[in-house]
C-alpha cells in the first residue's frame, strides 16, 4: 500500500495529467482490491461528470448532467461516506442503470468520495462480480483518493472554462 502511495504521488509531478494519473490509479486499485470496472466521477455542485473509464464502450467519458436527488447522493455526495454494495440488491439500490451493470456480469461497488475542503470533489468508482466486496476493501482505496484531488479539480474548473 505504502509503496503504491508513494508511486501514485511522485506521478502528479509526471507530464500528461490527469492520464497519466488515472491509469497508475486504476491499475493500483486493480492490485489492491481488484476490479472490472473502474470509473472516476468530478462532482460541482449538483453536477457529476465522468472523466475516466476502464470501459469507454459500456460507460463513455461524458459531458456533465444534473445528480438528481437520489439516496446515493445523499450517502456519499451529500454525507461524505464511501458506499459499499456487495450484491445486486445494494446495486440496485444504489444505481438507475443496474440492469446494464447487471448485463455485465458485475454485482458489488464500492464507491469512495474524495474530499477537499470538506466538500465532495469528485468519486472514485469500482465494479466487481456480486458478492466480491468486503468492508476491508473500503479502506485501501479511502487512502489513496486525496491522490485525485488536483485531477478532479482541474476537470472540473476545464469543465467551467469551457
Amino acid at each position: 500500500m505504502s509503496d503504491d502511495l508513494a508511486a501514485l504521488s511522485r506521478l502528479l509531478a509526471e507530464p500528461g495529467q490527469p492520464d497519466t494519473l488515472f491509469k497508475a490509479f486504476e491499475a493500483a486499485t486493480k492490485r489492491l482490491v481488484g476490479h472490472e470496472l473502474f470509473t472516476l466521477l468530478y462532482v460541482d455542485g449538483e453536477e457529476v461528470a465522468r472523466i475516466y473509464s476502464n470501459r469507454p464502450t459500456e460507460y463513455p467519458v461524458s459531458g456533465r448532467k444534473t445528480m438528481g436527488p437520489t439516496l446515493w447522493g445523499d450517502h456519499v455526495l451529500k454525507g461524505r461516506k464511501p458506499y459499499l454494495g456487495r450484491d445486486k440488491a445494494g446495486i440496485r439500490w444504489a444505481f438507475f442503470d443496474h440492469e446494464l451493470i447487471e448485463s455485465m456480469g458485475l454485482g458489488s461497488v464500492i464507491n469512495v468520495p474524495a474530499l477537499y475542503d470538506g466538500k465532495v470533489v469528485g468519486t472514485i468508482n469500482l465494479l466487481a462480480p456480486e458478492g466480491f466486496y468486503r468492508e476491508e476493501h473500503v479502506a485501501p482505496v479511502e487512502r489513496l483518493a486525496p491522490l485525485l484531488v488536483p485531477a478532479f479539480l482541474a476537470a472540473r474548473a476545464a469543465a467551467r472554462a469551457a
